[in-house]
């Protein structure tokens, strides 16, 4: 009698099945190689319904007309793999699935052997068919890391927390006061969201100390908040979204010496996040990978 395959739910198997007893030499390791940027992992994990850690049983190569259409120097193989946690999901999914994947041919045009590779995958499902699942992009299968899993999960935990920051799609409008004094005053720029939430940043300048700008989410600009730290879904959704200069029309109702100290002040904020796609090597991550 066939047996159907037990169901793993989120986040329950990490407790029943230790780490250390699953395969630790997977063919994909690259301890040595920098890992993936925390916002190249966030595009994923945002984009992703799934975010499993499996392990890679088996891999059929395809070939011929179900092949089609894979990019020159990569081949198309169905794998199948054994589930060790479901890191970022709503419903348990069967221990093994399978899915679809394009990989690059080394220098002799050989795929690389995927067997007992241990694998980040960030999926969605395949309606119908719970033991199979669809990559939400080309390359949204990474080697495993304690690293890559470990910002994989707290971006998973941010991007469902309640108070979870919204996603920014532009710039409103700005406001600049000057203050009383020389080198006194603060510009208020407010943004767009995507669910209409509110969210402004702030920056303050006071003669002889450096600007300092801050970034709120309500209606009342808090003169408590401050920068978002660098790596955090906050932090993410407005380094890799926001534009690299004021937009003119935010600053059209403001006069000129105000609109140009609003630009500037913005730029504060641009150097402040710093770029988008930062230092890799940042959760790179020893051990198998």
């Amino acid at each position: 009698m066939i047996r159907p395959l037990p169901m793993i739910a989120p986040l329950a198997l990490a407790a029943a099945v230790p780490c250390a007893a699953l395969p630790q030499s997977a063919p994909l390791a690259a301890s040595a190689v920098p890992g993936p940027a925390y916002a190249d992992i966030a595009d994923l994990v945002v984009a992703s319904p799934l975010v499993i850690d499996a392990t890679i049983r088996s891999d059929a190569r395809i070939k011929g007309a179900e092949a089609a259409g894979v990019p020159a120097g990569q081949a198309r193989s169905y794998v199948e793999a054994d589930v060790t946690q479901l890191i970022r999901g709503t419903a348990a999914i069967p221990s093994r699935i399978g899915w679809v994947v394009d990989v690059p041919l080394d220098f002799r045009g050989r795929a690389p052997k995927l067997k007992k590779a241990r694998v980040l995958i960030f999926a969605r499902p395949v309606a119908g068919n719970p033991g199979q699942v669809q990559l939400v992009t080309p390359s949204a299968q990474l080697p495993w890391s304690p690293a890559a899993e470990a910002t994989a999960r707290r971006i998973a935990t941010e991007a469902n927390a309640p108070d979870a920051p919204p996603v920014v799609t532009g710039i409103r409008n700005a406001f600049h006061v000057p203050g009383s004094l020389p080198g006194e005053g603060e510009t208020q720029i407010f943004l767009q969201t995507r669910d209409g939430a509110p969210a402004a940043l702030s920056v303050l300048r006071r003669p002889g100390e450096a600007p300092r700008w801050s970034v709120a989410l309500g209606e009342i600009i808090d003169d408590g908040a401050v920068a978002p730290p660098r790596d955090t879904l906050l932090w993410y959704r407005l380094a890799c979204t926001l534009p690299p200069v004021l937009p003119d029309a935010s600053t059209a109702a403001l006069e000129p010496a105000d609109g140009a100290q609003a630009r500037a002040d913005y730029r504060v904020v641009i150097e402040g996040l710093g770029p988008c796609r930062g230092a890799p090597a940042a959760i790179a991550g020893a051990g198998p990978a």
